[in-house]
């Protein structure tokens, strides 16, 4: 409850009570926006340490994962990477790499030297694909061999010829997958130009796409792949706060969690998306 001092202000022939210390989550209470839990997982795409550090000090509270993305973190001076993860491990927030350099693990026939390395660097999540080689080993496996060594698995859907795979395929390919024992399936952007994903080729918002992977694996075990604001603020709008996000990048975070509670000026009107009712004031 904020401190209120015992003091009153004069403006004209009228006195208002001065009041004391108050928080921001106090103010947040009061308007009605809700405690939530992260559903955010930015990506460091290599930025240098300082940023990352920088961006975890500040909105931790606000990250699900962070994906170790790309082949930045194993190219990049190896010191540098494993304090980033470590970073990342001091403020609660686990740590995923991207599915592309398991994929090339994959077509190298190296799958258990690249998790012995993603262990080694303490990551807690390996994400897997299959978008660029085929798998020569069933999904059970590869988790249990990632699992032998720590870590979770989430899965990217899409396949080698995912310009001719059907949602039924996807499904099918997340379902292995979770019954394998993944932890998540996210869900590409698709591809604006051929009218897949999330929009049409004319750019327009196409729900049907992602409503039917919800109804597939529900909304809790999805998380959409979202790397622009007009991805994030579509989603968000469409399924509402509760939806998970990934692929976000960490200079995006808190304009993102912003749109979440319905503190962006574009989401306050929305339903989904707007405050509850007002709380109660502390009493002067």
């Amino acid at each position: 409850m904020p401190t209120v001092i015992l003091a009153r202000k004069a403006t004209g022939s009228e006195s208002i009570p001065v009041r004391g210390h108050i928080t921001a989550t106090e103010y947040l209470h009061q308007i009605g926006v809700p405690h939530l839990r992260p559903c955010t997982s930015p990506f460091d795409p290599g930025y240098d340490l300082s940023t990352v550090e920088g961006h975890l000090a500040q909105s931790a509270n606000l990250m699900e994962v962070l994906k170790i993305s790309m082949a930045c973190w194993m190219i990049a001076d190896e010191t540098v990477t494993r304090r980033k993860v470590a970073a990342a491990a001091a403020h609660s927030v686990p740590t995923v790499t991207g599915n592309g350099l398991f994929q090339i693990a994959v077509a190298q026939g190296l799958i258990e030297s690249y998790l012995d390395l993603c262990a080694d660097f303490g990551v807690v999540r390996v994400e897997c694909g299959e978008s660029h080689t085929e798998l020569p080993l069933r999904p059970s496996l590869i988790v249990k061999m990632a699992h032998a060594r720590g870590l979770e698995v989430q899965f990217e859907l899409g396949g080698r010829f995912a310009v001719n795979e059907t949602i039924e395929q996807m499904i099918d390919q997340g379902d292995s997958w979770l019954n394998a024992g993944a932890v998540q399936i996210a869900a590409p952007a698709g591809d604006v130009e051929r009218g897949t994903g999330y929009f049409d080729p004319l750019g327009h918002f196409n729900p049907v796409f992602a409503e039917r992977l919800v109804r597939a694996f529900g909304l809790e075990m999805m998380t959409f792949s979202a790397p622009d604001p007009c991805t994030q603020f579509a989603l968000l709008q469409h399924f509402g706060r509760d939806v998970h996000l990934c692929d976000v990048r960490l200079e995006d975070l808190l304009n993102v969690e912003s749109f979440r509670r319905g503190l962006h000026s574009a989401a306050f009107s929305k339903d989904q998306l707007h405050p509850g009712p007002p709380g109660p004031l502390a009493s002067a």
